[in-house]
């Protein structure tokens, strides 16, 4: 299962809410925002992994946004618009989105959109998930891939059959 932090940047609570439903049962972690000075508020704060960014709203418009976060982040960005015209989309992709979704959308889409997405920064070195190899229990620390003990960070020596 991909894991990663997911910021939604959409003026309409509804979308919003229900773009984190699914989102959340794929098992990601959601951000909410709603204009684009909020989503550049919340990626100052916060490790965000993937964007999912309306282009029609208050404050700052989704385009504009899209412009401040390629100056200094290269993360991936969905543009999520009712806008569908081609030389809408054409504009979106070429101001810096990766991909580009028309709503109404089929929430299925989206999932596989963003999974899709994050699959391609992960495996390209921009973000490290955590292994699945490693268990963790307070200070205790089981690192099967290298199969290491540790605790309070101080690798305990075991024989090889513990």
């Amino acid at each position: 299962m991909i894991k990663g932090n997911v910021l939604l940047v959409d003026d309409d609570k509804d979308i919003v809410e229900s773009m984190e439903i699914h989102l959340k049962n794929e098992g990601l972690k959601v951000y909410k925002a709603y204009d684009g000075i909020e989503a550049l508020e919340i990626l100052l704060e916060k490790e965000i992994h993937l964007i999912l960014m309306d282009i029609m709203m208050p404050r700052m418009d989704g385009l504009s946004a899209t412009l401040k976060i390629r100056e200094e982040k290269n993360i991936p960005i969905i543009l999520v618009s009712a806008k569908t015209e081609d030389s809408d989309k054409i504009i979106g992709l070429n101001m810096g989105a990766d991909d580009y979704i028309t709503k109404p959308f089929n929430p299925l889409e989206l999932v596989a959109r963003v999974k899709s997405n994050l699959r391609r920064y992960i495996s390209l070195g921009n973000f490290k998930q955590e292994s699945l190899e490693v268990l963790k229990y307070e200070a205790l620390v089981l690192d099967n891939a290298s199969k290491e003990v540790s605790v309070d960070g101080e690798v305990v020596k075991l024989t090889p059959i513990e």
